[in-house]
């Protein structure tokens, strides 16, 4: 089964927009970032001490990289296109859940389960969306 262009448009677009936040969030503010992020109360990057300015711009500037690798096909689909904007997310992801599945920082019993639950739907969205990607629209040619 295969999804309709659109809708694969969509979700990379969504998945767009989030990085985006991400990014520009933890790039140009860096501090904010660490000590808010995911917001809605929690202090999620803040259990790993200690801030790092420069890490943590980095981590912005990758969550745009990935921004913009998921905007391309949202905008222009190629199924080739979208199938490497979505490993490109996938490999982030995994190893993202993987480091903190065995690291924890200061997260106690509320927060980590949480926490681990949205790294784990970073990992399984895209896992989930790559066989379901739909073939090029029709009359399409090239890149």
């Amino acid at each position: 089964m295969r999804i309709p262009v659109g809708w694969a448009r969509a979700g990379l677009a969504a998945g767009a927009a989030v990085q985006a936040w991400w990014g520009l969030w933890a790039y140009a503010s860096p501090a904010h970032f660490f000590g808010t992020f995911p917001g809605f109360g929690q202090h999620w990057t803040a259990a790993y001490p200690p801030f790092n300015e420069h890490l943590t711009a980095d981590l912005g500037a990758t969550f745009l990289t990935l921004a913009v690798l998921l905007a391309v096909p949202a905008l222009r689909y190629r199924r080739a296109t979208a199938r490497l904007a979505l490993l490109g997310v996938l490999t982030f992801d995994t190893l993202h859940l993987a480091y903190h599945a065995t690291r924890h920082g200061t997260l106690g019993d509320g927060p980590l389960p949480a926490s681990l639950a949205v790294l784990a739907g970073g990992v399984l969205l895209p896992l989930a969306a790559l066989p379901l990607l739909p073939p090029d629209p029709a009359g399409t040619t090239g890149a």
